[in-house]
């Protein structure tokens, strides 16, 4: 283990470990002991694996993923929201019949995950082996985005129109990444994919010249965090705009000494959203304060079994009393693009143009 990942307080073998502890036989990777699976999460703890070279870790739970690919591309995962808590308040109690969706940022992720796995093991063969995969996926979230270039965050149910669904800021700027990661794979397999250079385009067009067409159905998803940062984490909305967006919900977010909230009006700081701010602040350059906040979630992380899911910061107390494997893979991300842990840990906070692959030779660097 690097000593760089130590002096930020990030036990990157401690959190590896949780990880796995998680990991089913068929290489699934659950939230909690209690269940909950959804493809992102399940990704998000692929990584961390990959930055912590746990390889045979990685290679299962990517099998996994791609055994519960739908047969048109996408899967269906358990939604967070709709799971309620236990008698006590205090942990997550997963429902009988979970309340599912066939997500389109769930699906588009894979591209992320596979990319991001094969760069820090080192490892082309994974690109090779899932190709097919991160294609079905990335196809069927192309086909769900709309004229005005958002993409819904949802399958839509039989015969409805896609104008009946609503599209999320969060999603569409993460969807914006996994495009990049596709054209990147696409681009090492000698593939060229001009359907997914359009609809990563149109995303970027959207954020910057179409805000409106984001939570059109009226719902104010403005005070959760993942809103506010992920255009910028992402660079979807890229340079001086991402500055101004960033500074301008800094003070309503983030508790100093302690961490960002995950929703602006709850005394409740988390480490996952904590973690990919320090993502968003790296991809604007603002180490310090990058560095800052993974420092500050020192606390939730004592006893070495990976980091607890967020703080209650009024009545001073962990809560819920979970640690999801996915908590951990965050805050490793962020380390390891913090302190080059593995090989491709830039690649979540550098970001090529919105146009890289509309023109023959076009650069695809980052900007």
């Amino acid at each position: 283990m690097s000593p760089r990942a130590l002096s930020l307080g990030v036990d990157v073998a401690a959190c590896a470990d949780r990880i796995e502890a998680l990991q089913k036989r068929d290489g699934s990777i659950p939230w909690i002991e209690a269940g909950v699976w959804d493809p992102w999460n399940h990704g998000e703890s692929a990584m961390a694996l990959a930055v912590a070279g746990r390889d045979a870790a990685v290679e299962a739970a990517l099998d996994a993923l791609a055994d519960r690919q739908e047969a048109d591309g996408g899967w269906t995962g358990e939604l967070g929201a709709g799971i309620p808590m236990d008698e006590t308040g205090e942990r997550i109690a997963p429902p009988e019949i979970p309340v599912t969706a066939r997500d389109t940022n769930f699906t588009g992720y894979a591209a992320v995950t596979v990319l991001r796995c094969a760069l820090a093991l080192d490892a082309p063969r994974l690109i090779a082996r899932h190709e097919q995969m991160v294609t079905r996926a990335l196809d069927w979230v192309a086909a769900r985005q709309r004229d005005t270039g958002d993409i819904v965050w949802r399958d839509p149910d039989p015969d409805q129109p896609l104008d009946q669904v609503d599209s999320l800021r969060a999603g569409n700027a993460s969807l914006y990444k996994s495009f990049e990661a596709g054209l990147r794979i696409a681009d090492a397999l000698g593939r060229k994919k001009p359907l997914w250079a359009r609809a990563r385009k149109s995303i970027a067009s959207a954020f910057a010249h179409r805000p409106e067409v984001f939570d059109r159905k009226g719902v104010d998803r403005t005070s959760y965090a993942m809103d506010w940062y992920y255009p910028v984490l992402t660079g979807a909305i890229p340079g001086p705009a991402g500055v101004q967006r960033l500074n301008e919900g800094w003070d309503r977010f983030v508790v100093a000494d302690l961490g960002c909230r995950c929703v602006a009006e709850e005394p409740w700081i988390t480490a996952a959203e904590t973690a990919e701010l320090a993502l968003a602040c790296l991809t604007l350059g603002r180490r310090e304060t990058a560095r800052g906040l993974i420092a500050d979630l020192a606390s939730l992380a004592k006893g070495g079994d990976g980091y607890w899911m967020g703080w209650q910061f009024e009545l001073g107390m962990i809560w819920p009393k979970e640690r999801p494997g996915w908590t951990s893979g965050a805050v490793v991300l962020a380390a390891d693009a913090l302190e080059g842990l593995s090989p491709g840990s830039d690649m979540l906070i550098r970001h090529a143009r919105p146009d890289a692959w509309l023109k023959p030779g076009a650069e695809t660097r980052a900007y």
